[in-house]
């Protein structure tokens, strides 16, 4: 059962200026600037006023954009997500920051070590949205032509995932005692090196920082094949996914939910968020206005490039005739799996043509995009909280900083009238802001489970 009546909201932080692509030429939109804290820092303090849980920042390492799209789209330069994050960790009291970190292109004990560095720098408001790298783009800028294939990525990413949390535990809460009197600066008896022999890693530890505020940093996944559910199932805490119809949305919630209580877990500490993109308006026309010049504003290149990468680039749409169907299915792709799946069967259901999916595609990218009245966006978010299709929602704003403003001046209050949204925190830590349990060191815990 859920801990509240309360839905958890959390704001995607896109690099470009919102998340429609045709946002940055918007002339509600200042020109983006990829590199610059203030423009972030502003639309961390407006989900902060408004008592979001967490700020989360995607990443790819390489830019993810055909070259007919990639002079025409905006968001190609931006931040590290930690590096962005550690910064806004100064600029910010309260709200949670979500780094986005590849388990595919990195290391466990770099990472390990980046990401307790970000929760004491923020003093426990860390997270880490554990993703597999999904595009050749990426494989390229690391020695490769290609991805692994799926279920090996998954593989690695599951014991990297172990590494990392047994690195985070190699010093117990209490093991730094610095006592000038004494001259003892670390309690010894409460380090445990790892000494990892695996499949994919070779680690023996010490991490060289302490333990993190919250044992662990937040866990974040963003799975919905079936390796990725069963690995949300075993790992994740908030888990982000891409659910357009409540029928679907609540099949995913309740198999995520059946495959954690089968592990154990219990259902309040894995939290289901999906991604809305709410496109607000004072009118039904004031928003669907804003919605048309969001697309007249995005080249057909662009348009193509966005479903071509979210299909999985296994089809080459500027050849294709943008007015027939699209089939019902595709060659599988090694890219993002779940996402063709979500993307075809959608287009079936709705007897698409290329041009309508793929301007789908670019609206919203397979996410639940709602255009109408604070009413109307407000009643389909308690619609599909209530009915268990999801805890929360992954706030993607199709413009920023308006679209976002929006949402907090006009949906916030709505949700608050209606008793789903807080209006303040309650917590110090992002775990606590979450309902989430402190994690517990695994050394500490297999002593005390030895003692008679």
């Amino acid at each position: 059962m859920r801990r509240n009546d309360e839905m958890t909201l959390g704001l995607y932080l896109t690099r470009g200026a919102g998340y429609h692509p045709g946002a940055w030429r918007d002339p509600s939109t200042p020109a983006h600037r990829g590199a610059d804290i203030d423009q972030y820092a502003d639309l961390a303090a407006l989900a902060e006023g408004a008592a979001f849980h967490f700020v989360f920042l995607p990443d790819h390492q390489g830019v993810i954009a055909d070259h007919a799209a990639m002079a025409r789209v905006s968001g190609i330069d931006g931040f590290e997500p930690i590096t962005l994050l550690s910064a806004l960790s100064s600029r910010t009291q309260n709200i949670g920051l979500v780094a986005t970190a590849t388990t595919t292109y990195s290391q466990p004990y770099q990472l390990a070590r980046l990401l307790a560095s970000l929760d004491h720098l923020s003093r426990g408001r860390a997270a880490w949205n554990i993703v597999t790298s999904a595009s050749n783009f990426e494989a390229q800028n690391f020695g490769e032509k290609e991805l692994p294939d799926h279920d090996t990525r998954y593989a690695r990413a599951r014991e990297f995932v172990e590494v990392v949390k047994g690195l985070w535990d190699t010093w117990q809460d209490d093991a730094f005692i610095r006592d000038k009197r004494s001259g003892i600066y670390a309690d010894a008896t409460k380090l445990h090196l790892l000494n990892h022999r695996g499949n994919h890693f070779s680690v023996r530890g010490p991490l060289n920082i302490a333990r993190p505020p919250q044992g662990y940093p937040v866990l974040v996944q963003a799975g919905t094949s079936d390796a990725g559910i069963a690995f949300a199932a075993e790992v994740g805490e908030v888990v982000f996914t891409a659910e357009p119809a409540l029928e679907s949305g609540k099949r995913y919630y309740a198999t995520l939910k059946e495959k954690a209580r089968a592990l154990g877990r219990e259902d309040n500490q894995v939290l289901v968020m999906p991604g809305i993109v709410p496109i607000v308006g004072r009118t039904k026309q004031e928003a669907s206005e804003k919605l048309q010049r969001l697309q007249s504003n995005t080249h057909i290149d662009v348009l193509i490039g966005e479903a071509s990468l979210w299909l999985g680039s296994v089809i080459d749409l500027h050849s294709v005739n943008l007015d027939s169907l699209v089939p019902e299915a595709l060659p599988q792709t090694n890219f993002i799996q779940s996402r063709q799946k979500l993307l075809l069967d959608l287009a079936a259901r709705e007897k698409f043509t290329w041009r309508q999916l793929i301007r789908l595609v670019s609206d919203s990218r397979g996410h639940r995009l709602v255009v109408g009245t604070p009413d109307k966006i407000a009643d389909t978010m308690v619609d599909v909280f209530d009915q268990n299709a999801a805890d929360g929602f992954n706030v993607l704003p199709a413009t920023v900083p308006g679209g976002l403003k929006d949402f907090v001046e006009l949906v916030v209050p709505e949700l608050r009238r209606r008793g789903k949204f807080r209006s303040r925190y309650f917590g110090e830590t992002l775990r606590e802001n979450l309902g989430l349990k402190r994690s517990v060191n695994r050394f500490t815990q297999a002593s005390v489970s030895r003692r008679p």
